[in-house]
């Protein structure tokens, strides 16, 4: 245990707003003054002026100045960072390579903050997102009638592409309001209906506030299991709704947990496995390149970009894949060889999902019910039909399924890496996070 008492702070990190010196405390401006490094992106040097520490402006990518920075450990170092450097910021960079007793921190507001108070609203019932160093899709699951959200842009054209994105998708009454340079000389704020924006010369430092507000048929994500077929691209090859909402529940995502969808189809057990929590990840196995292709369209259209895909064959295509909390296989349940490598494979407390649908297969499940334990369901669903002037429920070829859950006593023979050799799954890419703004 580290005993946070004891040793006197080296590294001092600064929160400094578009007001450069002038928004900062004594104590900041007195830490800044006594560090023989100063460290912080072009912009945040610029906006300090003349020193008589030396300055280092940030490398890409960014960790390449750590190095510098601990060679000096012992002596005054100052970092520079836009806002609170614990938001979206270098500060948990810096926090995994210097122990918390050597470091102290005076964060100036974040950009969310200093937003929220723009525009008056409780950041507690804000959907705080970045889309800088960030896919502009990861901005669609957070569209829900009636939401605000904070957005930390990318560029001066963010706000565009997201007024052009909710018109798109039937909330072209949602409210915008962009908000430059905050804290500085250059400050502005302007809003419009999303379907009224035409703003081309927005500054590079924005922050975006959304008031979202759907029309009728706009194309929203629902919140629980369960998408409507017709939203995923597909040529037919998906786990049904009421089928997947089922799936789903027994898979039973939890947070930053990793599934493998063998036999992924169309990915809509992977991209609803993502949608359950931000910090979810999943990976596709599919043979079929089309298909393959198919997915990861989907996996942006849905907001989950991240979705890793694999082409081939099970289990060929599995190694090297890093250990998984849960497995969903929609096909191979007759394949015993499969199904017990995914039971080898699974972490402890991982859970493996089996659907058959042919009644060889199913029978094979049976088998692995009586060997193995679990749980054993049959799902059956009728859609109503046309029968002539009336309607009737027309059955769908019924479902085994087979749950299994791993003890969670079972040691992990080869725990495997987030990054195998043969697939990455991401995590967030830190060597792009240079502060709130990117500067």
């Amino acid at each position: 245990m580290i005993d946070l008492t004891q040793s006197r702070p080296w590294l001092s990190i600064i929160g400094l707003g578009e007001d450069g010196l002038d928004g900062l405390s004594p104590a900041a401006r007195r830490l800044l003054d006594q560090a023989e490094l100063v460290v912080g992106g072009k912009r945040h040097l610029a906006l300090i002026g003349e020193t008589k520490a030396e300055k280092l402006a940030w490398p890409s990518p960014l960790t390449d100045a750590f190095p510098a920075i601990l060679a000096r450990r012992g002596r005054s170092v100052a970092v520079l960072a836009s806002g609170d450097p614990f938001s979206y910021g270098v500060g948990s960079l810096l926090a995994r390579a210097v122990p918390p007793n050597e470091y102290v921190t005076l964060p100036a507001p974040s950009a969310f903050s200093m937003a929220a108070a723009r525009v008056g609203w409780a950041v507690q019932d804000c959907a705080l997102v970045t889309l800088h160093g960030r896919a502009f899709e990861k901005i669609i699951p957070h569209l829900q009638p009636g939401r605000r959200i904070l957005v930390l842009s990318w560029d001066g054209t963010t706000p565009v592409r997201l007024a052009e994105h909710l018109t798109a998708n039937g909330m072209g009454r949602s409210k915008l309001i962009v908000l430059e340079a905050m804290g500085g000389a250059r400050e502005r704020v302007n809003s419009a209906l999303a379907k009224d924006f035409a703003r081309a010369d927005l500054d590079p430092l924005n922050t975006v506030a959304i008031e979202v507000v759907a029309d009728a048929g706009a194309r929203i994500l629902p919140l629980a299991a369960g998408i409507p077929d017709s939203y995923f691209e597909n040529d037919g090859q998906i786990t049904k709704r009421e089928i997947r909402a089922t799936t789903l529940s027994k898979l039973a995502p939890r947070h930053g947990e990793l599934l493998w969808d063998v036999g992924a189809g169309t990915g809509s057990i992977s991209i609803e496995w993502m949608l359950a929590s931000p910090g979810n990840r999943a990976i596709a196995i599919e043979p079929k390149p089309d298909r393959l292709a198919r997915v990861a369209r989907n996996a942006a259209l849905f907001g989950v970009p991240d979705l890793v895909t694999v082409e081939g064959f099970a289990p060929d295509a599995l190694d090297g894949l890093p250990t998984p909390n849960a497995i969903f296989l929609g096909g191979g349940g007759s394949d015993t060889d499969l199904v017990r490598l995914c039971m080898d494979r699974l972490a402890p407390g991982g859970r493996l999902v089996v659907n058959a649908v042919t009644i060889e297969t199913q029978a094979e499940v049976i088998g692995h019910f009586r060997a193995h334990g679990g749980d054993l369901v049959q799902i059956s669903v009728a859609r109503a039909a046309p029968i002539g002037r009336f309607h009737g429920f027309r059955p769908a070829m019924p479902i085994v399924q087979w749950t299994w859950e791993k003890s969670r006593d079972v040691p992990v023979e080869n725990p495997g890496t987030i990054g195998g050799d043969s697939v990455k799954v991401p995590v967030e890419d830190d060597t792009e996070i240079l502060g709130e703004d990117g500067a």
